[in-house]
């Protein structure tokens, strides 16, 4: 199987084309020497971050201080005079990986903060990697999107008393990283017509819009009921005009009741 920058493969594809270990976010295969890294952005301990292009590899060891002796910390500190071959893969929905290419260390690896396993402060080893093509990762905008939500939606379960010290653990340098989104043209037509159709009211809770535009046009939004991204139609038989907390409220709680709503006053307004 010959791997290309943006493949998606298993974890049966991973271990058959590297001849690696099934487990583990670093995995030697003496028999290619080669070291897979894993970036695993839905289910790890380690916070890797991407800045400028290069990605900041946390090293191995999930609980406690880690060691750069420490097994594949060692062949990933002289990965440039050892020989051995780097590659890296990042997993942005379970059980999918997606190959980004080899990558090289271009810098001395350094040591942060983060919590362990046991949400437990530790200094840790980050390693800078950088494509060896010298282009971009292959990610797209629904990709990073579903990790934050993810993420949000695991903070939102940690209780007050822990969230200042992962908060704190994380540090404050954001991870940045260039996505690459499919844009939707939409028909400037059907939003007009929407707009128009629900006269200042918004179509869910059937207030007044809460103010009025420069124009003095009652300020609404167009909200796809069935969302374009799942196969939705432009058309003014799938659209609403809602007020901003309305609109909020759909794409949050997706309430079928409010879905089978707007539907309904969709069709009766044709």
């Amino acid at each position: 199987m010959d791997l290309k920058k943006g493949d998606i493969i298993d974890n049966q594809n991973l271990v058959e084309h590297f001849e690696c270990s099934p487990q583990g976010g670093m995995r030697y295969s003496k028999r290619t020497n080669s070291l897979v890294l894993v970036s695993n952005h839905v289910k790890s301990v380690y916070e890797d971050k991407w800045i400028d292009n290069v990605i900041h590899y946390t090293g191995m060891g999930q609980t406690g201080d880690q060691s750069l002796d420490f097994r594949f910390n060692k062949h990933l500190s002289e990965s440039n005079k050892n020989g051995i071959s780097l590659f890296l893969l990042e997993v942005f929905k379970t059980s999918q990986y997606t190959f980004q290419g080899a990558v090289e260390l271009i810098a001395q690896p350094y040591q942060e903060q983060q919590l362990d396993a046991n949400n437990k402060e530790r200094s840790v080893w980050m390693f800078p990697l950088r494509l060896k093509d010298g282009g971009e990762p292959i990610v797209n905008l629904n990709s990073i999107s579903e990790i934050q939500k993810l993420k949000e939606k695991k903070a939102r379960k940690t209780p007050l008393s822990k969230l200042k010290l992962i908060a704190e653990a994380k540090g404050s340098i954001p991870s940045r990283r260039i996505v690459k989104s499919e844009q939707t043209v939409r028909n400037p037509y059907v939003r007009e017509y929407a707009l128009k159709r629900a006269n200042g009211f918004c179509q869910l809770c059937e207030n007044q819009a809460p103010f009025k535009n420069s124009d003095g046009s009652p300020f609404l939004e167009v909200h796809h009921i069935h969302y374009l991204r799942d196969g939705g139609n432009d058309s003014i038989e799938n659209v609403a005009a809602l007020c901003p907390n309305c609109h909020r409220k759909m794409h949050i709680v997706e309430s079928d009741s409010d879905i089978k709503l707007l539907l309904d006053k969709a069709k009766e307004l044709l």
